[in-house]
């Protein structure tokens, strides 16, 4: 129980990522610098996809909701990170704490689900080319990301009303740039091994759930690359893959890298490392990825800078 005498806590202080001013102003314009190729290549990338009719396919419905939600992911945290590297105090009210780990966990969850989604996408295309259009029509595909988006507001709300649980004493110092569970945990007043649970329960069963779809989407698709006669049939199925796949491995090992350790304060400043990577530098590289191992982008892009040129 907590101390009865505790004083409520209006705010946190956020330890940040660096106490040393010249780091401090380097990391600013670097992750500046990130930030803004994050949302213009994302929007550029959903721009393109709207304009482009022959990116009106399933496959570009999804990575165009991937772009949004790597806008939306990276917004939570990097404004506020940016605000604070070159302050001293690095306070955040507590409303404003739990809200912003409200919306990380909803777009962080939502994009895990999104990534598998993709997946079966990718396993529909190349199994079974003939009954694509059938298979992945609109409706599929809508019910597909509206599921995801539902996953993503159920393990936020699950986790966030479990956070208000908590009391928190005196002036809470959150060993880390941005407002997440297990830093949160670390500075209760009170018992967190329901809170513990909790996150190990769902972030095991949305990580399990969709390795095991990505995972059994990647082996159909093996087996059916394996049965094509034709090595350009071969290589255009992988080349299909190749930028969904390295965009889950990037985003899978950095989230597992922070998740899946056990807490400790040797563990505390690499998995501040791992956040930095999997926050702010994977929804950067994302459309960089899908823009430049993908043929179809580079076409639609070069046909809409003719057709602009033209006029």
């Amino acid at each position: 129980m907590a101390d009865e005498n505790c004083t409520k806590v209006t705010h946190f202080t956020l330890a940040g990522l660096t106490e040393h001013p010249q780091l401090k102003l380097i990391l600013f314009a670097l992750f500046l610098g990130t930030y803004m190729l994050t949302l213009a290549g994302n929007l550029g990338l959903i721009a393109l996809i709207r304009v482009s009719p022959q990116l009106h396919t399933p496959m570009y419905f999804f990575l165009g909701n991937l772009s949004f939600l790597d806008i939306c992911y990276s917004s939570t945290i990097s404004p506020k990170m940016l605000l604070d590297l070159p302050r001293k105090t690095k306070a955040i009210y507590f409303a404003g704490c739990l809200t912003q780990f409200y919306f990380y966990a909803v777009f962080a969850t939502t994009e895990i689900y999104l990534l598998a989604a993709m997946a079966y996408d990718r396993y529909v295309a190349i199994s079974k080319p003939l009954l694509y259009e059938v298979v992945m029509s609109p409706s599929v595909c809508m019910s597909l990301v509206a599921t995801s988006y539902l996953a993503g507001l159920l393990n936020a709300v699950v986790h966030t009303s479990a956070l208000l649980q908590l009391s928190f004493c005196g002036l809470p110092v959150i060993n880390n740039f941005y407002c997440d569970g297990p830093p949160l945990f670390v500075v209760a007043a009170t018992d967190t091994h329901l809170n513990e649970g909790l996150m190990f329960v769902f972030v095991g069963f949305n990580m399990m759930a969709t390795n095991l779809l990505i995972l059994t989407s990647y082996a159909c698709i093996v087996v059916a690359v394996g049965r094509m006669g034709s090595a350009a049939g071969r290589r255009k199925a992988c080349s299909t893959c190749a930028s969904h796949l390295a965009a889950v491995v990037i985003f899978y090992v950095s989230a597992t890298f922070n998740y899946m350790q056990p807490s400790s304060s040797n563990s505390a400043e690499s998995k501040k490392i791992a956040s930095v990577f999997y926050t702010i530098v994977v929804p950067m590289l994302n459309p960089m990825i899908y823009s430049l191992r993908n043929k179809e982008v580079k076409h639609a892009l070069a046909s809409f800078i003719r057709r602009k040129t033209y006029f």
